[in-house]
Order: C-alpha cells, then structure tokens, then sequence
C-alpha cells in the first residue's frame, strides 16, 4: 500500500510574509510516480517534507494509506518511508554496505537478512556487490553515491519514496543514465513517488503525473500531456513550454505510431530505434543520419518502420490514451 492524501495543507514558517505551503489538497494513488514542479521557492520542498514529518504543517491533514501521518510515531513514520536527497547524505565514514544497511538495522532484522538485503538491492542498482560493498562514499563517483542513496532509501521496503531533486547535482550525461535506471525500477518496484524537480524536461520523463506550484499553491495536478496541451494558466504555459512541439513528441512512444514492417522492407541499412523510445529521439536519429527510415526493434528484432511522415503526422496528435500510456520511456 502506499497511497498519500493531502487535504487544505498549510505551513507557515515563524516571521514569513507569506505561507510557504497554501491550502493544498492531492491525491497521490498507491504505485504511482509525481512529480513536485516549479520555480524555486514555490513551495514544493516543502510540501515534500511534510510527508515525513520533517516539517509539520500549520494547517491541513495528511493521510498514508488513510491514516494521519500526526498519529504515527515519527520514527515509524519514517522508516515507512524511503527519503533520497541531492547531496545523497551517506555517512562517510560508512562503507556501502554499512550505509545501505542502516534502516534494516533499525528494523531488527536479522544479520543474514541484512546481508542478502544489501546485495539485492546493489545488483537492482547495477553496482555488483563484491566491487561496491565495502568501498566509501568517497571512493564513488557522483551517480554511484546517488545509487547507493536510492538503495539505502530502499532497503526497508518502504510503501513511500520521497525524492528531493535527487539528480539536481549530477552532469547531464549521468543524470540521464539516472533517470532511465528511476523509469526501470519504478517499472519493477511500483512504489508510490513523490519526487522533486525544477527541470521541466526531467518531469515529463518521470512523471505518470505532475503537481505544478507557485507561491506554495498548487496551479494544477494531471497528466504529462494535459499539462503540455491544456495548461490552466499562462504560467503553466511559459513553465512547460506548452507551444514547444518537439517537447511534446517525447510524449509519444515509438511503437504507437511506427508502421508494421512490409513483407519486402530491407532492414540493412537503416538506422534502428527501440520500439519504447520515444518520437523525439527518432527524429533526432532521422535527422542526424539523413534517412529515410528507422527500422523499429524489440528484443532486437525488426517489428516495425518509422518514418519523418510518421512523426510529423503525430506532432500534434490528440491520441490522448496513446500517449498517456507511453510518455515515460
């Protein structure tokens, strides 16, 4: 179980002008990833931290699973919940094993439990445990540090992960190389996320759904594509780049819209492109190449032919099912 329910929340911080969090209301379904967006200062880390009781609200209620988070022991509450932050907040003077280890700890489990934990979750992260376990967090790269934070967040089960711009610290390539491991663990796992994010192009990755905010309000919570095609206002407009065309074929999954393969289609020669990769990196690969087609794989073999008519021809789609179903690839 992990569903979240936040009902009139409010926090108002001592000698603050304004609240920080406003009379916000969401619904947050069991196994579903959304994503926190706006400007800094708009409240979203907040709201966030009072999920886990960091901060307690001045106002409101918030329910996990229909019970008030107010009458769970706080450190209860807390190793319910898996909390990953940007600077990752290992213990340096920990080795892997020892800082993933830590809520298990705190849970009572036994060593052996402990111990098979830790390497579950090392391989599900892709650091195999005979190199990784018993290295520093300084002996690690940004991204393994990042991993090995997402693991330890793991490694109690916890119905709920928060993720406070997790990725916010990390180069571009390795932030990418985070957020496709994010998309195949959530694929897995199905936890219900609440995570953080200033970066528009990260949210419509990640996101099944999007909480936009602004001056500690919530502007408007859907989907990925009705925020890009239907934005309540023009702040959400100029946020997101409503207008951005090319945004919105990240939306749309190759197999969607791809051609099933004729019986005469010559596969040598063509550039491939996954069937779950989406439009915009198919154009991409379309115009840096300078073919005609793509040759769509799945389980590298040939299923299907995508071409520039095919991707111009669903540029302003309103295949609403379609894209909602494939936006995160």
């Amino acid at each position: 179980m992990g569903n979240i329910e936040l009902i009139n929340v409010s926090k108002q911080f001592p000698g603050a002008p304004r609240p920080a969090v406003r009379d916000c209301s969401l619904d947050v379904e069991q196994g579903s990833f959304v994503v926190l967006l706006g400007p800094s200062g708009c409240g979203k880390t907040t709201l966030l931290k009072m999920v886990n009781r960091l901060y307690e609200p001045t106002g409101g209620q918030i329910l996990i699973n229909g019970a008030d988070i107010r009458e769970i022991k706080v450190t209860t509450l807390r190793q319910r919940i898996g909390y990953v932050i940007q600077q990752t907040g290992l213990f340096p003077h920990m080795t892997v094993a020892q800082n993933v280890a830590v809520v298990p700890r705190l849970l009572g489990w036994e060593r052996d439990r402990i111990d098979a934990r830790i390497d579950e979750l090392l391989r599900l992260i892709k650091l195999a445990p005979e190199e990784y376990r018993n290295r520093y967090p300084s002996q690690l790269s940004g991204g393994q540090q990042q991993r090995v934070g997402l693991a330890r967040a793991l490694a109690g089960d916890p119905e709920v992960m928060l993720m406070d711009e997790p990725f916010g610290a990390i180069d571009a390539i390795t932030r990418t190389s985070l957020q496709d491991e994010m998309l195949r663990l959530q694929r897995q796992l199905k936890k219900t996320i609440l995570f953080v994010t200033h970066d528009v192009e990260e949210a419509l990755r990640l996101a099944d759904k999007i909480v936009v905010m602004d001056f500690g309000s919530i502007v408007q919570y859907d989907t990925p594509f009705h925020i890009l095609t239907n934005p309540a206002n023009a702040f959400v407009h100029n946020l997101v780049g409503a207008d951005d065309t090319v945004r919105r074929l990240s939306l749309l999954q190759v197999d969607m819209v791809m051609s099933r393969t004729p019986a005469d289609y010559a596969h040598n020669g063509h550039p491939t492109i996954a069937a779950n990769d989406n439009l915009r990196n198919a154009l991409s690969v379309l115009l840096r190449t300078g073919a005609v087609s793509l040759t769509v794989l799945q389980d590298a073999q040939p299923v299907g032919v995508l071409t520039l008519d095919d991707i111009r021809s669903n540029a302003g789609t309103n295949n609403v099912a379609a894209i909602e179903k494939g936006h995160a690839v």
